[in-house]
């Protein structure tokens, strides 16, 4: 099929997390050269799957790096659970709403943002302009065909969103309204940078890889008829003791939604998957491949086809050390 704009494709690459000197070298892998500050394809585009930030060693270079490309025209980005759990943790909650932040600083959310916050420590009005720019982020993309959202399609749900916001782009009373769990904001922003979280039975709690206790797990939604646990878990961590064959409730079930094989190539991050990069439906290809943890930072090069290929995929290690990692040409980020 032909693309707008002339190109002849899209890149698409999964949650950077702060590894923004990989990313550099990623983009040089595919093709992209930066010219006067920003890394440009002579005919194809980069989209971005959200999380820029937290945790990685480089996160303001992954925020330039993106943010360049995307006020220049060579890239499109979606918003991750990340970028919006930073809107919500610096934002003070309206007086009505009974709480002081729209995400409270509890010892979790300190302990997600803080290396975020550590590095730009001594860049505030970079920060706060960084912000503003989480704003402009829609929360989805429909490109040439294509669908891009950071965790979940839920397509009644979108089209009432885009009902109300047809650029997919949120406003400050959107977000400050998502404070409010029983409202439409928080069950959009949710569902689409979150996706589905079924709880675990009582007493029963997962160690999960990246340090915290939980006691949910995340369900996917290209399962025709799920039936049990098994059926729909989406996530690196083993569900404990024999709870993939746990039946699903009725309540469960209706919870799910379902992206069938009829529907438009999907692209998706969030999930933190492991090992070789692998296509989870043949229309539906999750980018997010652990590249935080040492694991890949994954792209995939979408040239209109309506069944994916995983040969498209194309991916960099993350090295443990930190002096060895890819050094692309810098960027004068001061």
């Amino acid at each position: 099929m032909s693309m707008s704009g002339g190109i002849e494709g899209y890149d698409l690459i999964g949650d950077v997390h702060g590894c923004g000197a990989t990313l550099g070298a990623l983009l040089e892998k595919l093709g992209y050269h930066r010219q006067d500050g920003v890394y440009r394809h002579p005919r194809r585009k980069a989209v971005f799957l959200g999380d820029l930030i937290d945790r990685g060693p480089r996160i303001r270079l992954a925020v330039t790096i993106a943010r360049n490309m995307v006020e220049a025209g060579e890239a499109h980005i979606v918003m991750g659970n990340h970028e919006f759990n930073a809107l919500a943790y610096s934002r003070r909650c309206p007086a009505e709403a009974g709480c002081q932040w729209l995400r409270e600083h509890t010892p979790r959310h300190n302990r997600i943002i803080r290396e975020t916050l550590e590095q730009y420590r001594d860049h505030p009005g970079e920060w706060e302009d960084v912000l503003a720019w989480f704003m402009e982020i829609p929360l989805l993309l429909e490109l040439d065909g294509m669908r891009v959202v950071h965790a979940c399609w839920d397509a009644p749900l979108i089209e009432r969103f885009l009902a109300a916001y047809p650029s997919a782009r949120i406003d400050e009373a959107f977000l400050d309204a998502s404070a409010d769990p029983d409202s439409f904001a928080f069950r959009v922003l949710e569902r689409l940078t979150r996706g589905t979280h079924l709880r675990l039975p009582e007493g029963i709690e997962i160690q999960s890889g990246d340090g915290f206790t939980r006691r949910t797990f995340r369900a996917h939604f290209w399962a025709r008829h799920p039936r049990t646990y098994g059926d729909v878990v989406f996530q690196p961590d083993n569900l404990p003791g024999d709870l993939e064959s746990r039946p699903l409730s009725a309540s469960e079930r209706q919870r799910l939604t379902y992206y069938g094989p009829e529907q438009p190539p999907l692209f998706l991050g969030h999930y933190w998957c492991e090992g070789v990069p692998a296509l989870p439906a043949p229309n539906i290809a999750c980018l997010d491949y652990s590249a935080v943890k040492y694991g890949r930072l994954v792209a995939y090069r979408w040239d209109g086809e309506a069944r994916l290929d995983a040969d498209k995929f194309v991916w960099l290690r993350v090295p443990r050390d930190e002096r060895s990692r890819p050094r692309p040409w810098e960027i004068d980020l001061d």
